[in-house]
């Protein structure tokens, strides 16, 4: 006999913040890939939430969560149908539509930027203007190099007085042995956090606060060719998701404790802070449902990436709301 009842699907108003919210009764589970864009961690919490929940089987998904050998292997594997659903980055969602990849975000996880400007005491730098001078180590992202071209320029620094060091991945090991004064691609909810909790007192200077367009740091991105057959699978990941955030909301240590058990290298300590900082950004705007991306903001961060010659084009339709928990079907 099957675990699960007739198909079922009920509309249910969440207390407090008017969001309909999708609960799904299928009677045959179906298996659902995900790949990361990384090795587990806090950033991906709410999954972890949700999948020790029973929330994915709840919404008759048997959930296989993938790690990328390569980081740039997520959009691609989705878009080749290889798996259901990738975590990338809004920015290379953009790109890989300027380069004809058929992709499209369908929910936020992380909502907001968490790139940001790390630096020491000793540097002496506490805003924007304190840059000139310095040296910054940047992953060699040419996105992070725009990063700093618009955060100079808003800053009214010349660019010329700036140098710019490519440190590979090997961000805070750069700035802690002083081969640079700054280093911009490290995350504020996790590398400043783990220099803190190091004793380091890092200063942190958050892209959206130095005059980079607001954008969504971590989406899911699904194939857009396959949409109208993965649109139902999708929009039960999401509403399942939602029930793992909540359940995150609620109690932060428990959400820990199963994302620990997925990665055992992780540091307790570190986790633990990191998703305390993060829960405000997984959680959606007022009167928004679970995974909404802002169309203005990614309309704006479009147009960003085309004048700093990023991308051609791509910014149309690069994101939708149809399969969020609640949202219109069809």
């Amino acid at each position: 006999m099957t675990r699960f009842v007739v198909a079922v699907c009920a509309l249910v108003l969440l207390a407090g913040c008017g969001e309909k919210v999708d609960v799904l009764r299928p009677k045959t589970e179906r298996q659902f890939q995900l790949m990361l864009d990384y090795f587990p961690n806090a950033d991906h919490a709410p999954i972890y939430s949700a999948q020790a929940n029973g929330a994915f089987k709840d919404a008759g998904l048997d959930l296989k969560i993938r790690q990328p050998a390569d980081p740039a292997a997520p959009i691609k594997q989705v878009a080749a149908g290889r798996v259901d659903l990738a975590v990338s980055y809004e920015p290379e969602v953009m790109r890989a539509r300027s380069n004809g990849l058929h992709v499209v975000a369908v929910g936020a996880l992380v909502r907001g930027p968490l790139t940001s400007i790390i630096s020491l005491p000793k540097a002496k730098i506490s805003s924007p203007e304190d840059l000139k001078g310095k040296t910054v180590g940047t992953a060699g992202i040419d996105y992070q190099h725009a990063y700093l071209q618009t955060i100079l320029e808003q800053a009214g620094v010349d660019s010329d007085t700036v140098k710019e060091r490519n440190v590979g991945f090997n961000l805070v090991p750069a700035l802690l042995t002083g081969k640079v004064d700054a280093i911009l691609g490290g995350f504020w909810n996790y590398e400043a956090i783990d220099l803190e909790q190091r004793g380091k007192h890092p200063r942190v200077i958050r892209m959206d606060d130095a005059g980079v367009p607001d954008y969504d740091e971590l989406v899911f991105v699904a194939n857009e060719d396959a949409l109208d057959r993965q649109g139902p699978l999708i929009r039960r990941f999401m509403g399942a998701l939602r029930r793992g955030e909540l359940a995150l909301q609620r109690n932060p240590a428990k959400g820990v404790q199963a994302l620990l058990k997925a990665n055992r290298d992780l540091d307790p300590k570190l986790q633990t802070a990191s998703v305390k900082a993060t829960l405000p950004y997984f959680a959606p705007p007022h009167g928004k449902p679970y995974g909404w991306q802002d169309p203005k903001k990614w309309t704006a961060f479009a147009q960003w990436m085309q004048e700093n010659g990023l991308i051609k084009s791509g910014g149309q339709g690069a994101s939708t709301n149809r399969f969020l928990p609640g949202a219109p079907v069809g």
